[in-house]
């Protein structure tokens, strides 16, 4: 049997919620579908934001503390619902998920370290996707640092996957010059890691807390593990298929 491709696929809350305020169904049947077309050859591990989003859409709370402390309970409330649509429109292409919750701490410790990669090991080795998220009821990391692209990066490299995909909402890295010409031109790709920092235009994305210089971050930590990023436009149907097929623009860090 040929081994397949591991590939760690990081989907942020911009791209689950389609940039509206509601996480989009038709979004995760889009990652069911192409996931569903890729099982012969692809093993996938996911790391998804949104579980603040999805609870924003029927709960308003209430409080006198601190901004963080009331994201932390919406990402509470939000997380069994996020895995419940995952598990329900993952079913339905007869895709098995499980739910992981993990903290930046976890990746200081060797024993943690372990357990996770057992662990996720043991899920993808049974042909259940793995579904990652921040434990936001105690960890203030990806709410405060950057929309899991860090999480997904720290992941990648643990398990060492052979492709890590960052979906986001822009078509890839753009150049500087390009943008600051309102003609975004992405860049294809990237050989020379120091050139690409100096090209990148940081901005925040309106759900997510991370932003391209998160991403860049992120793939800087892959880098070092020699694990290939892409960071792909997710809110395109097909958008791993058409990346594949070269059929999209998309920035590849080799």
């Amino acid at each position: 049997m040929q081994k397949k491709k591991r590939i760690l696929l990081k989907i942020g809350s911009n791209t689950l919620t389609k940039e509206t305020d509601n996480i989009s169904r038709g979004k995760i049947e889009d990652l069911a579908n192409q996931i569903a077309k890729l099982q012969d050859t692809c093993e996938f591990i996911i790391v998804s934001s949104g579980a603040i989003a999805v609870a924003k859409q029927f709960v308003k709370l209430e409080s006198q503390r601190k901004e963080l402390f009331v994201k932390q309970a919406l990402a509470s409330i939000g997380q069994p619902h996020l895995i419940r649509i995952y598990q329900e429109i993952f079913r339905e292409y007869g895709l098995l998920t499980s739910q992981c919750l993990l903290s930046y701490s976890d990746f200081e410790k060797d024993q943690s370290k372990t357990n996770i990669v057992n662990t996720i090991n043991v899920l993808v080795n049974n042909n259940y996707i793995p579904i990652i998220n921040e434990n936001d009821t105690v960890a203030t990391d990806e709410i405060k640092f950057g929309d899991n692209d860090k999480l997904g990066a720290l992941t990648a490299s643990l398990l060492d996957v052979d492709l890590f995909i960052i979906a986001t909402n822009t078509n890839g890295i753009y150049t500087k010059e390009s943008i600051e010409s309102g003609k975004p031109e992405t860049i294809k790709l990237v050989e020379d890691f120091d050139a690409l920092i100096n090209e990148v235009v940081n901005s925040k994305s309106s759900h997510g807390s991370g932003g391209m210089q998160s991403k860049i971050e992120a793939a800087e930590v892959t880098k070092k593990a020699n694990i290939e990023t892409w960071i792909v436009n997710g809110l395109e149907d097909d958008f791993i298929i058409n990346a594949f097929e070269n059929k999209i623009p998309f920035t590849k860090i080799k």
